[in-house]
């Protein structure tokens, strides 16, 4: 018996930091990973139960360029935040899935180019790749998923337990001055076409001119010509109009122009987070107004400002190359600095890479402030013009939203501030296909 409890005592001896290690890593997880508020079990079973009963639409998300490779198929739990498993785990009916371009810019980690004689080339040939890779989702898992071209396609894939893609556009860029190119991607399943991107292009002004690249802001004072006529022509087409990334002055004169509703797909407000890329309250009621929606992005950097200790931090870098400090906070969402203008590619990428660390050091945002901003935003102008988007797979996440899964948790933080069951059904795609329905109605036959 001596010589059993010894071994039992030697045994307790190995493993007993082994166990106090354990504890301890748990112990420091809890405290300092981000991770998302625990809600009281009654508030979780109405969210659980509601998001079996909706449909749910997620305005905007991406996929990457080798999207459907080895590890990343559309049917497998990997390491993107949007596939069908986390879809199906998280009961998202569909999503509006962008493809856009600007392969030279943004080539390397944070490495910017000035467009070459290939660049327009090199944009469309990327627009190609995304069409192929989101079209393959509906290709390779028919069972699964399906293309919505109309809000009923949306109902009905749903109700088949199916995936619904709503395909989007985003950049007048690579279109060049055709607008003919509008028909022909319209023909080949795009519902939602944003002229607008960062940096300006010769269709309308961007939220973010890139004086890199030579821009001014309100270059063209708003939309071009050709922009003007390209908002007839998506009417036309029954194809919905997305604002986000356009300055004031285009979203007005887009306002202004349409007969059928607009939309933002990813867009945060001004009046929280007071950057340009922002919506201001002017902004929202313009898009009020044409009937159309606004939905707000998880994306930190447009849903709360940057910390104090962020902003020391970025003007101890900037001192390095003699700019002063930040004088608003769209200086640090985006690099808006006239001098960027007369530095040369190497310089401009030199500073980038660093000012890009000190950013992504930044806490993110949680998911009550998210829906901090879908609040702000219903106050403004009513829970009709009011959606959701993740930006998921290009920087969109929040803590307690992470990926197309967790998205249960919006609706228990809605339910918990006091939104009834039919206004979390408009957030969450109802207010959405309304309005592309209207759209749809006001196109030429």
């Amino acid at each position: 018996m001596s010589t059993r409890r010894n071994s039992w005592r030697r045994l307790l001896f190995c493993i007993l930091p082994l166990i106090v290690v354990a504890m301890v890593a748990v112990l420091a997880w809890w405290f300092f990973y981000p991770h998302g508020k625990a809600y009281p079990s009654e508030i979780t079973r109405r969210a659980n139960e509601l998001q079996e009963r909706i449909l749910s639409l997620d305005a905007h998300l991406d996929v990457p360029l080798d999207y459907g490779s080895e590890g990343m198929e559309a049917n497998v739990d990997g390491p993107t935040q949007f596939d069908l498993v986390k879809a199906n785990r998280g009961r998202l009916s569909g999503a509006s899935i962008a493809i856009w371009s600007w392969p030279e810019f943004w080539s390397g980690v944070h490495w910017p180019h000035r467009p070459t004689p290939g660049f327009m080339d090199a944009m469309n040939n990327e627009l190609e790749v995304r069409y192929r890779v989101i079209t393959a989702i509906a290709k390779d898992y028919p069972n699964q998923a399906g293309i919505a071209y109309t809000p009923a396609d949306f109902r009905r894939l749903a109700h088949e337990g199916k995936f619904a893609i709503v395909l989007s556009m985003l950049n007048a860029y690579p279109l060049g001055d055709d607008i003919d190119k509008l028909d022909q991607w319209a023909a080949r399943g795009v519902r939602i076409f944003g002229p607008g991107y960062v940096g300006n292009n010769s269709w309308a002004d961007s939220a973010r001119p890139l004086p890199f690249l030579g821009d001014t802001q309100d270059d063209l004072g708003g939309l071009s010509a050709i922009g003007r006529r390209a908002i007839t022509r998506l009417n036309d087409l029954g194809v919905v109009i997305d604002v986000s990334q356009m300055s004031s002055n285009s979203v007005r004169q887009t306002a202004e122009l349409t007969r059928a509703p607009i939309i933002a797909s990813h867009s945060g407000v001004r009046g929280i987070m007071d950057v340009r890329r922002n919506l201001s309250d002017e902004d929202l009621r313009l898009i009020r107004d044409t009937g159309g929606v606004v939905n707000i992005v998880g994306y930190s950097a447009l849903l709360k400002p940057y910390s104090r200790e962020t902003i020391a931090k970025l003007n101890q870098f900037r001192a390095g190359y003699g700019l002063p400090d930040i004088q608003n906070m769209s200086q640090v969402n985006t690099t808006t600095d006239p001098v960027f203008s007369i530095w040369s590619e190497k310089k401009f990428g030199e500073f980038l890479e660093p000012f890009y660390d000190i950013l992504r050091e930044e806490p993110k945002a949680t998911l009550e402030q998210y829906v901090d901003s879908i609040d702000y935003a219903v106050k403004k102008i009513g829970i009709d013009h009011v959606g959701i988007s993740s930006d998921f797979n290009d920087g969109g996440g929040v803590v307690g939203w992470d990926s197309v899964a967790d998205i249960r948790n919006i609706t228990a933080e809605l339910i918990q501030r006091g939104y009834s069951d039919e206004d979390i059904a408009k957030l969450w795609g109802g207010n959405f296909l309304r309005a592309w329905e209207q759209v749809q109605h006001a196109a030429k036959q």
